[in-house]
């Protein structure tokens, strides 16, 4: 069976239209998670935490994507 990893990290933003970070030192990481119903709960759960602060986002990145990605090889072009 294929493990579908994914990170859950989240931090200040430049500003709320942006995904730029403010300071990316200050970057949270929730954590690594075996499949996106759990990612998506911890996400869920920092998002509801830090509602009060607009600048503040929380993303759930694929990392199973980019492991694929790696096995593939280089892309042509």
């Amino acid at each position: 069976m294929t493990q579908r990893l994914h990170l859950v990290f989240g931090g200040e933003l430049v500003d709320p239209g942006s995904t730029e970070f403010k300071n990316v030192d200050d970057i949270h990481i929730v954590g690594l998670f075996p499949d996106y119903a759990s990612a998506y709960d911890a996400w869920k759960a920092e998002a509801q935490r830090t509602v009060d602060n607009a600048h503040m986002r929380y993303f759930v990145a694929h990392v199973h994507r980019l492991m694929e990605q790696d096995l593939a090889g280089p892309a042509a072009g």
